[in-house]
């Protein structure tokens, strides 16, 4: 009898030998109340003995033959589930052996070679049994693609002498998986298009002609939206909606979003190129989160000078496209003297104002301080400048500064600036625009009064939240945008000769001598602190080199390599904590030479490797670079990379390099 058969058997018996005790104490008890009962009471219990004997007797073996039934009965349902399981199953060992196969699975796998796939499986899991500490029976749960479907695997394993045995289902998920994939590709898309220089066209266009080149403009956007069965909606005179399919976004991304180039190859009557900031955004649960995801797209690509498409994917992160061309500098100051009128009514409003720019300052970061310092003094507010590096880039420039007794108390430490910082503080941040960039990242978390004036195109790790922004890519460098914000200060504003050549020398330094990225406010903003009779000799000795640096970066210029015909790519070897400003030096050097169109030249910066990108507008160095985690613009630009060795950084920038041709080529 089995050990179960058993259990049930005992628990009959013990219920009699309970009845049988109770009545036996029935009968003593009469016994002793009449002694005369006795001899009856005896022969009745016995007959009750006997009785029972044989009455258990044969209920346990009706008992024994229905449990044998129900025993056969359920082996045999099970066989039968096993057998024809409307689901393709197998029993097999770990070691590759095929114990069982049901009917369901010959058929199922019958054109393919299902013992190869089996035996691969089979291996997998017994190599993730074997990592697993606990040996126990275990679920299984695996997804594989046998012939042109794809089929959810599972099943358990227990441990048998040597092996494992597994018992495996396999469901097909395919009709599921296209199902949620065909919902997957009808998401919907929210986009915004821009016209970048709408207010230009307007301007430089006849009345009569404006109709027909907008009209022209917008047929272009329809047609190339039918050409994916998208839908744009004009809503303002200068900005679209486009709603599309998800499906459709790979095939706009492959084409590098050409309606980029279509634009800019419309005929208009007096040749002025077109440019859009296109932005397509799939984050967000609804529609109307989409679509202020796509608007925080448009300001990233017009802050990265336009003509581009930036898609925001739903992790969050960014793709660009375009964004080869060169920044469009816009004439009117009208932005300017908004952002002038609105900074002064915050540095009023303030308990104290700090001022600092990007980590390893340069002289354009600190003119651009010095010169908001002074404005924020003239409105009788408590400022100070944070300044926690002293370069040989800002060597010469700080001997002077520190002449100056006022600058020695206000240009203060990271720790001074931590101690005095408060939420009512208005933080200016100048020349940069990235939160692990500023010069202390920590004072970003203090204080909910942020103000940006940068000239570098928009990167996604942007700090948000800020009250003010006068973010002007077309601009040469900060300290122009501080001089057109001194140009609408009250007339009681008066720069110091030191300030007034803080910011000429910041210009001068971006400009590279007025040579790149200068325009009409350019040369403007120069004649402006001209006229505080600061002395170009003394600016210029500034930029000066020691012959020690003029050494250095006269052997990277020698040991430079040139590729792709034009490009020159060099290594500055030595552990230096000026490496990043020798390298910038070196590769401005390397501009200087015939045939060169762009250079790059690599150094040691601690745990990092500093890249510093210069062109002379040919190639854009700030696409290239942008791909190794850095920035700038389309002439300058630079990156710092983390956790890999020199010649690892410099292959992956020749593979970033030979990427950016293939783009272009395409």
């Amino acid at each position: 009898m089995s050990n179960n058969n058993k259990k049930v058997w005992e628990r009959i018996t013990s219920k009699t030998k309970i009845y049988l005790v109770i009545i036996g104490l029935l009968l003593v008890t009469i016994c002793v109340l009449n002694i005369h009962y006795i001899i009856p009471a005896i022969i009745l219990y016995a007959l009750i003995l006997i009785y029972a004997y044989f009455s258990n007797k044969k209920r346990r073996t009706e008992l024994s033959e229905h449990i044998q039934e129900l025993t056969f009965s359920v082996d045999k349902a099970a066989q039968n589930t096993l057998i024809n399981s409307p689901f393709p199953l197998v029993i097999a060992e770990t070691n590759g052996n095929i114990v069982w196969k049901s009917t369901k699975f010959v058929k199922e796998f019958a054109n393919i070679d299902i013992n190869n796939i089996l035996n691969d499986l089979l291996k997998e899991i017994k190599l993730e049994i074997e990592n697993n500490e606990e040996k126990e029976e275990k679920s299984i749960q695996k997804e594989a693609e046998i012939g042109n479907k794809i089929y959810e695997i599972l099943g358990k394993y227990t441990k048998t002498k040597n092996e494992y045995m597994l018992t495996l289902y396999f469901l097909d998920e395919t009709k599921n998986i296209e199902l949620e994939q065909k919902y997957n590709e009808s998401q919907i898309c929210v986009g915004l298009i821009m016209i970048d220089n709408y207010d230009e066209l307007n301007q430089r266009m006849e009345d009569e002609e404006k109709p027909g080149v907008l009209a022209q403009i917008e047929k272009t956007l329809y047609d190339w939206a039918s050409t994916f069965e998208g839908l744009i909606i004009k809503t303002e005179r200068d900005t679209f909606i486009c709603i599309l399919e998800k499906k459709y976004l790979p095939v706009l991304e492959e084409s590098k979003f050409s309606i980029l180039d279509e634009i800019k190859e419309l005929e208009l009557s007096d040749k002025i190129p077109v440019t859009l900031s296109i932005s397509i955004s799939l984050e967000g649960e609804s529609n109307y989160e989409k679509y202020k995801s796509a608007q925080a797209g448009v300001d990233i690509a017009l802050g990265r000078g336009g003509d581009q498409a930036v898609v925001r994917e739903e992790d969050g992160k960014y793709s660009f496209f375009g964004g080869k061309s060169q920044e469009v500098e816009k004439r009117t100051k009208v932005k300017a003297r908004i952002v002038s009128q609105a900074l002064q009514e915050l540095m009023q409003e303030a308990k104290n104002v700090m001022i600092m720019g990007h980590s390893n300052g340069d002289i354009d970061s600190m003119g651009a301080s010095m010169g908001l310092y002074r404005l924020a003094k003239s409105l009788n507010a408590e400022s100070y400048i944070i300044n926690n590096s002293e370069g040989i880039s800002l060597e010469s420039f700080m001997e002077s500064a520190r002449e100056e007794k006022e600058y020695d108390e206000a240009i203060i430490t990271k720790a001074e600036a931590t101690s005095k910082i408060t939420p009512e503080t208005l933080l200016i941040i100048v020349d940069t625009h990235k939160k692990n960039y500023v010069e202390v990242p920590e004072l970003l978390e203090e204080t909910n009064k942020i103000v940006i004036i940068d000239h570098h195109r928009k990167s996604p790790d942007y700090i948000e939240d800020t009250i003010l922004d006068f973010h002007e890519v077309y601009a040469s460098s900060a300290s122009e945008l501080v001089t057109e914000i001194l140009e609408y200060a009250p007339a009681g504003v008066e720069l110091t000769t030191l300030e007034a050549e803080a910011l000429y020398a910041g210009i001068m330094m971006d400009t590279k001598n007025f040579t790149f990225k200068t325009g009409v406010r350019t040369f403007e903003a120069a004649a402006y602190l001209r006229k505080n009779g600061i002395d170009i000799i003394k600016v210029k000795k500034w930029f000066q080199s020691d012959l020690k640096t003029y050494n250095k970066i006269s052997k990277i210029v020698q040991n430079a390599e040139i590729t792709n015909e034009t490009i020159a790519i060099s290594i500055y070897e030595e552990n230096d904590k000026d490496a990043n400003i020798i390298c910038a030096k070196a590769a401005d050097e390397l501009l200087t030479i015939s045939d060169i169109t762009a250079s790059f030249v690599l150094g040691k910066l601690g745990d990092k490797i500093c890249i510093s990108g210069r062109s002379i507008g040919d190639i854009n160095v700030q696409v290239i670079l942008e791909k190794l985690g850095g920035g700038g613009h389309i002439t300058l630009a630079g990156a710092q990379v983390e956790g890999m060795t020199m010649e690892d950084t410099k292959q992956e920038l020749l593979n970033r390099i030979n990427e950016y041709f293939s783009e272009i080529a395409s």
